[in-house]
C-alpha cells in the first residue's frame, strides 16, 4: 500500500507531500489543475520512462519518493528481490525514489540506494497498478493472464504437484541428453581410455619406485669412484700396510692404556667409557663400509635398465600426472569412466522408463489443470460481462483464449503432443470486445481512456481475490459516463478497496462521494508562476467541492451535494454491516 508520496519540482508541482490511508482515496479538481500530473509522478516512480520536460522550469532536477507498506500479498515476492540485491532494510516497508535531472541523467533508488531502472520497474509492478492512459497495467501483460486465471480457479495444490513432476522430468531429460551426447563419441572414447589404461597397467608402477630408481642410478653411474673412496676409508680404519698402524689398532692401544689409567685413577672412568664407545663405533663403521664395498657392482646393463625404467615413468608423468600417485589415480578414473560408458545403455533404459512414468503423470495433471482453467475461464467471462453490464457496457464481451501448441517432444494429449512448461500446457490470453458487434480482440489492443478504465475496473472487481497488486490507481475512470453510472462505479471502486488500496481521479461527484479519503487538487499563481497544490478535505469541506462538481456552488447544488454524500455514506454503512 502507498502510504506516503513526496514530489518536488515536477511539472507544475513545486512541493507536494501526501499521506494516504487504506481504502478508497479520491482526487478531484478543475481540469488542468494537476491531478493527472500526480499519476504521472507515480508512474515515473514505478519505473516509467523519464522525461526531462517534466522537470519544473528553472530547476535542475525533479525528485519523487514513495513509501510503501508491504502487505501479506506481496511481502514475500518483494523481500525476495530486495534480499537478493542486498537492499532489504525492513520486511514491512520499502522506499522507492526517482530523480530526473535536466541534463538527461536519472537516478533510481530503493531504500536509499541506487539501482538500475529494470529493478525499480520489477518492484513497482508488484506494488501498484495504474489504470487509465498509461501502459503500466498488470492486466495488459499477457504473461500474467495465466497466473490470474489460476488464482481465480484456485488450482494452487494441483499446480504445485504438477511442478514437482515437471522439475523431476527436467532433471531426467537433462541426464538423458548427456548420455545421448556421450554415445556419439563413446566408441572412440572407449578405445582411448582402454589404450591409456593398458599403458599404465603394463608399467606395473609401485609407490616410491621412482625415488628408489634414482638412488640406484646414482650408485651405478658412480660405482668405480664409490668403490675407490670406500677402499680408502677401509684402509685408514682397518687395513693399513705393515709399516703403518691403522686407526682401529691405534684406538685399541689407546683404549688399553686408558683402561689401565682408569684403574689407577677412578676419576678417569668416564673418559674410559667414552673411549670404549669410540672404538666400538669405529669398528661398526668399518663393518658397514666393508659390506657396502661387497655390494658395489660395476653393471652397465643394470644401469641401462634403470635409465629405461625412469624414462618410462617420465613419459607416463608427462601424459597422466606429475607423479606415480597421480598416474595411478588417473588409471582409476579411466576404469570408472569405462565402466560408466559400458553400462550407459543400462542407465539410459532406467531413465527412459522413469521419463515415461513422469510424462504420464504430467499428462494427467496437465489435462486436469487445463480442464479447471476452462471451467474457471467460463465463470470468469460470465462474471466480468455482468460487471461490464453494470458499468453501462452492455454490449461488451469477454473471453479467455486458452490454447495448446504442438511440439515434437511435448506431452501426449489425445492424438497430439503439446508443448509444456512449469505452468502446464496452456497459453492463456484475455480477449475483449468492448462494443456490440465487434469481434473479440486481445485485451492489450482495446481502446484507451475511460472505456479501458471501466473495463479494467470490471476485471479487477472480479479478479480482486486473485490479484495480488495492493494499490490500484484509476485515472479519469468516469470519462464518458453520467451520474447514474457514476454511482455504480463509485460503489464498485469502494467495494474493490476492501481488498486493495484504490486511488481514483474523477470529475463525477456521485463517484467521489464514495471516497474514504478526499484530496482536492487546485492550481494558483505564486510569484508569477503556476503552482499545483493538494489539500485533504474533511467531511464538511467535501460538500462545497461536490457542489462545485455539480455545476457551481449554489444553495441547490450544496443541498444536492450533501444528499449525494449522505446516500453514499448510507450505502457504505449498509454494505459494511
Amino acid at each position: 500500500m502507498l502510504q506516503e508520496l513526496h514530489v518536488r519540482d515536477f511539472a507544475i508541482i513545486d512541493e507536494l507531500s501526501l499521506t494516504f490511508k487504506p481504502g478508497f482515496v479520491v482526487f478531484t479538481g478543475e481540469t488542468g489543475a494537476g491531478k493527472s500530473i500526480i499519476v504521472d509522478a507515480v508512474e515515473m516512480l514505478l519505473g516509467g520512462r523519464a522525461d526531462t520536460s517534466m522537470v519544473r522550469a528553472d530547476c535542475d532536477l525533479a525528485i519523487i519518493e514513495g513509501v510503501f507498506y508491504l502487505d501479506d500479498a506481496v511481502r514475500e515476492r518483494v523481500t525476495a528481490i530486495l534480499d537478493a540485491e542486498g537492499l532489504l532494510d525492513s520486511s514491512d516497508h520499502i522506499v522507492l525514489g526517482r530523480e530526473i535531472r535536466l541534463e538527461g541523467r536519472n537516478i533510481c533508488r530503493v531504500n536509499g540506494r541506487s539501482v538500475n531502472l529494470s529493478l525499480l520497474r520489477e518492484i513497482g509492478e508488484l506494488v501498484v497498478d495504474v489504470h487509465g492512459q498509461s501502459e503500466h497495467l498488470s492486466l495488459l501483460r499477457v504473461a500474467e493472464h495465466i497466473h490470474l486465471l489460476d488464482r481465480y480457479a484456485q488450482v494452487d495444490d494441483l499446480l504445485e504437484e504438477y511442478r514437482e513432476y515437471f522439475e523431476e522430468l527436467r532433471i531426467v531429460r537433462a541426464e538423458l541428453r548427456r548420455l545421448l551426447q556421450a554415445e556419439t563419441d563413446a566408441s572412440r572414447r572407449m578405445d582411448l581410455l582402454q589404450f591409456q589404461l593398458n599403458e599404465i597397467e603394463a608399467a606395473q608402477l609401485q609407490q616410491g619406485e621412482e625415488e628408489a630408481l634414482k638412488e640406484e642410478r646414482l650408485r651405478l653411474a658412480n660405482a668405480e669412484q664409490l668403490a675407490q673412496l670406500t677402499e680408502t676409508v677401509l684402509a685408514a680404519l682397518v687395513q693399513g700396510d705393515t709399516r703403518e698402524v691403522n686407526a682401529v689398532d691405534s684406538l685399541g692401544l689407546a683404549l688399553e692404556a686408558m683402561q689401565r689409567l682408569s684403574r689407577l685413577d677412578p676419576t678417569m672412568q668416564d673418559v674410559n667409557q667414552e673411549m670404549d664407545a669410540v672404538v666400538e663405533q669405529t669398528m661398526d663403521i668399518s663393518r658397514r663400509m666393508r659390506a657396502y664395498l661387497e655390494m658395489m657392482e660395476f653393471n652397465p646393463g643394470r644401469l641401462e635398465e634403470v635409465e629405461e625404467r625412469l624414462g618410462l615413468i617420465h613419459d607416463l608423468k608427462r601424459k597422466f600426472g606429475d607423479g606415480i600417485a597421480a598416474i595411478l589415480d588417473y588409471a582409476e578414473k579411466a576404469r570408472s569412466e569405462l565402466d560408466g560408458i559400458t553400462h550407459s545403455e543400462e542407465r539410459k533404459g532406467v531413465l527412459q522408463k522413469k521419463e515415461n512414468l513422469l510424462v504420464a503423470q504430467l499428462a494427467r495433471l496437465g489435462i486436469a489443470l487445463s480442464t479447471a482453467r476452462e471451467e474457471a475461464g467460463r465463470r470468469l467471462a460470465e462474471n466480468i460481462e455482468q460487471e461490464l453490464k453494470d458499468l453501462r457496457m452492455e454490449g461488451a464481451r469477454f473471453s479467455v483464449a486458452q490454447r495448446m501448441q504442438d511440439a515434437e517432444e511435448g506431452i501426449p494429449v489425445g492424438e497430439r503432443r503439446v508443448a509444456f512448461n512449469a505452468n502446464g500446457f496452456d497459453q492463456v490470453e484475455f480477449m475483449v470486445a468492448p462494443n456490440l458487434g465487434e469481434g473479440l480482440k486481445p485485451l492489450v489492443k482495446v481502446a484507451s481512456g475511460g472505456e479501458t478504465s471501466r473495463l479494467m475496473l470490471g476485471l479487477k472487481t472480479v479478479l480482486t481475490a486473485a490479484d495480488h497488486v495492493p494499490s490500484l490507481i484509476f485515472d479519469e475512470i468516469d470519462q464518458g459516463i453520467g451520474g447514474r453510472v457514476g454511482v455504480i462505479v463509485g460503489r464498485k471502486l469502494w467495494n474493490l478497496a476492501s481488498g486493495h488500496q484504490v486511488l481514483c481521479i474523477t470529475h463525477l461527484p456521485q463517484l467521489a462521494a464514495f471516497g474514504d479519503q478526499h484530496y482536492k487538487v487546485e492550481k494558483h499563481v505564486a510569484d508569477g508562476r503556476t503552482v499545483a497544490a493538494t489539500r485533504e478535505l474533511d467531511e464538511e469541506a467535501r460538500i462545497p467541492e461536490l457542489a462545485q462538481m455539480l455545476g457551481g456552488i449554489t444553495e441547490v447544488t450544496l443541498e444536492s451535494a450533501a444528499e449525494v454524500l449522505r446516500r453514499a455514506s448510507a450505502e457504505k454503512q449498509l454494505q459494511a454491516n
